[in-house]
């Protein structure tokens, strides 16, 4: 009789969870024939279609899967409730990135819910505070972005640029400073530029106007550097510096603070340097070779006497900073300021005449003063276990501001005084939830091959390792990018109901330098996935949650990491969610700026690399009948930087292969990028529907009653 009250019951349970359970019927996607052929494999793309997300064809698909996840997400009971638990929560001041130009103070202000901040001035003598960029004007939907790039030595002028809709493509202006009005210099099509001031006008690198409608697809070719005189316009720019050998090298222009010496930085990816450069005081005619790339990283801090004070990692793998004569730039002629420290160095920065080095120690960051002749002045003291930013300035100033944050505290403001080395908080938010109710701790596993790796918890402080924590796992593992500790109002709704935030020091990072970061690309960039599924096992293992409570995140490279971590090991996540993933490892070299992750990935196009990438790429290793977990992918229709046909592709892919009830979705955000400035509206939306779809797969019924 037990028994049969025992089966009654499960039965019972089963049936209220079939009925909870929303069966999703996903729409129709065709498949092509498309055969591809690498080195004596034959590769199937039925998919390739989606890859052209202008064509009618695919847009019609995006608004068809678009109706099916809002459908869905709809449907969530809670949904609106965490809408507005979000949208309270969002509602303070938000402050970042301060300094000092002349006699005015900038920094970045958001009073609430603005989509996007405000830049603020002040003047350091009347004190008064004034508006000197507001993007929030620039669009209605709050999609437009501005970023000041660099003022004129004599503070007059002010070149800022401002990205549309989430695109990296940049359309640059010039602001007058006294008066706060455009100038009317226009400059378009550039990327990843800056502008570098010299006399009269400002360095700064573009690319030639792509075809019409390819502007977020095509691949950036061919990226000049040239010079604009202000008041005249972008077609009487003068070309400065091109390479019609190499049209897949970024090229960058710096100019020293005494604008004596201009210098051309040369990169083919995203690590590896070349830099020459031209005394503009001698009038000299052609470039000179500084550092040969690119095999190491270099950057000018400042130049002192006609020489150089460089940071490289060039016979140090932490970093190091070095004094070089350019008339003799031959390495053993270089002099050592600041030697290696055993903690990986993650900035650099000069203000005042004295040096600062921000090191990571397992993550943290300590930060340290320096004299030019590498004498040691003092540790600058951090509120906490956190990061910090910033220490950048000119030579006359006297103090600096940095930004520190971390899992618990939101990013405050300091000003540091380089004569006393004291800091005091200059802006700092007032929050809507009690943060010294929740905690971080630093953990170490081990993965698969026995490395030792850190990850950072967040949680309540009374939390019981009891195995009953909804718990979403964060990664990134890539490109020589550390994750440092960083606060994000969002995960509090996780926090408050009793969840728990983790992050991974995955290989790949930067966290501990070159040999970490080079553990985790190229042929070593399973080991990346490894550290992420160790991560998992170690949470569940030590009570910290169970499968059907463990979500995985990730973000671009983050999200390849989720999407192979959930086609190698579907059975162990609760949920997924890879973000504006690069999906297809045989062909992101092929779009805008994929060619430029070659060095951390290779690339389809060498024999040598074409089996690995294949072993692993998501796309290509879903297999039919597999019971994958719920899923929602996320990406954008104006992500430039990894395109969303690698997102729809993958979508398709686990839809038509997926074999159990557990929804495969996908969320394309419309007039939105990668994620950089994405509107403040926009990233309540997406998180809204993150927590639901998160907390509605792991049995949640009931919230915020």
């Amino acid at each position: 009789m037990t028994k049969i009250i025992a089966l009654l019951f499960t039965l019972l349970v089963a049936g209220i969870l079939f009925a909870d359970a929303q069966v999703v019927k996903y729409p129709i996607s065709k498949k092509g024939d498309q055969l591809d052929h690498y080195f004596g494999t034959t590769v199937a793309d039925p998919y390739r279609w989606l890859e052209n997300d202008t064509a009618a064809d695919v847009i019609a698909w995006v608004d068809s899967e678009n109706t099916v996840t809002f459908n869905y997400l709809k449907s969530i009971p809670f949904r609106e409730k965490i809408r507005k638990r979000l949208t309270e929560i969002y509602n303070f001041p938000k402050y970042s990135a301060a300094f000092i130009n002349g006699e005015n103070i900038f920094y970045n202000y958001n009073d609430g819910l603005r989509n996007q901040s405000q830049v603020i001035m002040q003047n350091e003598v009347t004190k008064k505070e004034t508006i000197f960029l507001d993007p929030n004007k620039l669009s209605k939907e709050g999609t437009a972005t501005t970023t000041i790039d660099a003022f004129s030595k004599n503070h007059r002028y002010c070149t800022y640029h401002v990205n549309r809709a989430g695109s990296d493509w940049e359309t640059t202006y010039v602001l007058d400073v006294a008066s706060g009005k455009n100038t009317g210099d226009s400059l378009k099509w550039l990327k990843f530029g800056g502008a570098a001031w010299q006399g009269n006008g400002f360095y700064y690198s573009g690319y030639d106007a792509p075809s019409g409608g390819t502007e977020l697809l095509a691949k950036n070719e061919y990226q000049k550097v040239f010079y604009h005189k202000m008041g005249q316009p972008q077609s009487a720019d003068r070309l400065i510096y091109q390479d019609k050998e190499h049209p897949l090298r970024y090229i960058s222009a710096a100019t020293t603070e005494d604008e004596q010496f201009l210098i051309i930085y040369i990169s083919e990816g995203t690590d590896g340097s070349e830099l020459w450069y031209k005394d503009l005081s001698k009038d000299e005619l052609d470039f000179r070779l500084l550092f040969k790339g690119f095999s190491k990283n270099y950057g000018i801090l400042d130049d002192v006497n006609g020489k150089f004070l460089v940071q490289t990692n060039d016979g140090a793998e932490n970093y190091h900073v070095v004094l070089v004569d350019p008339e003799s730039p031959d390495k053993k002629n270089w002099k050592e300021i600041i030697a290696e420290k055993p903690e990986r160095a993650s900035f650099y920065a000069t203000a005042g005449g004295k040096l600062f080095g921000g090191y990571l120690k397992d993550a943290i960051t300590h930060v340290y003063q320096y004299t030019y002749e590498g004498k040691l002045d003092n540790e600058i003291k951090m509120p906490g276990l956190g990061t910090a930013t910033g220490f950048s300035g000119l030579r006359e100033d006297k103090e600096v501001f940095y930004d520190f944050t971390s899992y618990t505290m939101p990013n405050t403001v300091f000003r540091y005084s380089i004569a006393s080395g004291k800091s005091e908080i200059f802006k700092k938010s007032d929050l809507k939830v009690n943060t010294e109710d929740y905690i971080t701790e630093q953990v170490f596993y081990y993965s698969k091959d026995g490395t030792k790796i850190p990850m950072f918890l967040t949680h309540k402080k009374d939390l019981k390792q009891d195995g009953s924590h909804l718990t979403l796992l964060y990664g990134y593992g890539g490109f020589d990018v550390s994750s440092t500790p960083a606060f994000s109002i969002s995960n509090y709704i996780l926090l408050e109901n009793g969840g728990i935030f983790a992050v991974a020091n995955l290989r790949g990072g930067g966290e501990y330098g070159d040999k970490w970061h080079d553990a985790g690309k190229l042929l070593n960039k399973q080991n990346v996935f490894d550290d992420f599924i160790a991560a998992a096992e170690y949470l569940k293992k030590n009570n910290y949650t169970t499968k059907s409570k463990l979500a995985i995140m990730g973000r671009s490279n983050g999200g390849l990491l989720v999407g192979a971590c959930e086609t190698q090991r579907p059975d162990l996540f609760g949920v997924c969610f890879p973000a504006v993933g690069v999906m297809d490892m045989l062909r992101f070299q092929k779009f805008t700026v994929g060619w430029g992750w070659v060095n951390d990935y290779g690339s389809s196009d060498s024999a040598k690399y074409f089996k690995y990438l294949y072993g692993y790429s998501p796309y290509h290793n879903i297999k039919n009948g597999v019971n994958y977990p719920p899923t929602l992918i996320t990406t954008a229709d104006h992500d430039d930087r990894v395109v969303p046909g690698h997102s729809f592709k993958f979508a398709a892919r686990l839809q038509e292969a997926q074999s159990g009830n557990n929804p495969v979705l996908i969320r394309i955000d419309k007039q939105a990028g990668h994620g950089a400035g994405k509107p403040l509206s926009k990233t309540i939306d997406e998180q809204t529907d993150i927590w639901s779809f998160m907390f509605w797969n792991m049995g949640i019924r009931e919230l915020y009653n």
